[in-house]
């Protein structure tokens, strides 16, 4: 594996509600590549007169890129309505993402976290569906794996759905805490082509049982009990060649500065990756 590549989700400073300007600053000084931004931030800038074209401008000029962004769009879900709206959504968060130069984008299984035994076929279906909308757009969207959700919880789940799609630009997003949340050794990863894994959400958890365990409890890399050594070896295994992006919920870091949360979150993240090669 090269050196890593750190992006910066914007999850990690949210609760400050910076200016996404600011926040690209920020990054930048700290030692970020990359950012992660969520849509609802994106909006907000366009919403108080801040124009796409200068915030594109103003990343480049800072040393970054926009590698992906994180939004909810209901895409699968068994109601048809619903799932419709869903995909226009996802479509309106495309073209909005596309003008920052971002060519991917998280689909989590938003709408879908309470449902029990859902058919992976009909998601795989659904899947496809929403990659066509990326074609569109030229933007692939990232199939999330997501812990606690009843649905695509486990990295077999999602890896079955973007195989079964049958989509030429199916992926797959994956993050170190909800590995563990969803109960699936992070060495499974190594069975993966690293290729189709443009990112990964890099974060670290205590030792709490992961039945009770919240997104709140996530901690920096290096600070918890996250296997990194096994995580770093299977990604290497793989070929992964991503973006490391550090995705945190944190209230007690919300109390700190942004830049002191940004410059230890890149520190630490560096010291977790490196040290488990």
């Amino acid at each position: 594996m090269n050196t890593p590549k750190i992006c910066l989700n914007t999850s990690t400073i949210r609760e400050h509600k910076l200016p996404l300007k600011e926040i690209v600053t920020l990054a930048a000084s700290a030692g970020y590549v990359a950012i992660e931004p969520w849509i609802d931030e994106i909006e907000r800038h366009t919403a108080e007169g801040g124009s796409l074209a200068d915030l594109h401008k103003h990343i480049e000029d800072s040393g970054l890129k926009v590698v992906s962004a994180i939004g909810f769009a209901e895409w699968i879900v068994d109601n048809p309505e619903r799932r419709a709206h869903g995909l226009e959504v996802a479509r309106r968060d495309m073209a909005l993402v596309s003008q920052l130069g971002c060519t991917y984008i998280a689909a989590p299984p938003m709408g879908a976290t309470e449902v029990y035994d859902a058919d992976l076929s009909k998601i795989a279906e659904r899947y496809f569906d929403l990659c066509e909308v990326g074609v569109e757009q030229d933007v692939a969207p990232m199939l999330e794996l997501w812990g606690f959700s009843k649905t695509l919880s486990k990295l077999g789940e999602v890896a079955y759905v973007a195989l079964e799609s049958g989509h030429k630009n199916a992926l797959l997003l994956t993050d170190v805490y909800h590995l563990y949340k969803g109960g699936s050794d992070p060495a499974a990863l190594r069975l993966l082509n690293g290729k189709f894994l443009p990112l990964l959400h890099v974060n670290d958890y205590p030792a709490i049982n992961r039945e009770t365990i919240v997104d709140a409890d996530r901690v920096y890399p290096g600070d918890g009990i996250a296997p990194y050594k096994t995580v770093v070896n299977a990604l290497t295994e793989n070929g992964f060649d991503g973006f490391f992006s550090l995705e945190l919920f944190n209230a007690e870091y919300y109390k700190q500065s942004p830049e002191l949360v940004l410059r230890t979150g890149f520190e630490k993240t560096k010291a977790a990756l490196t040290q488990s090669y």
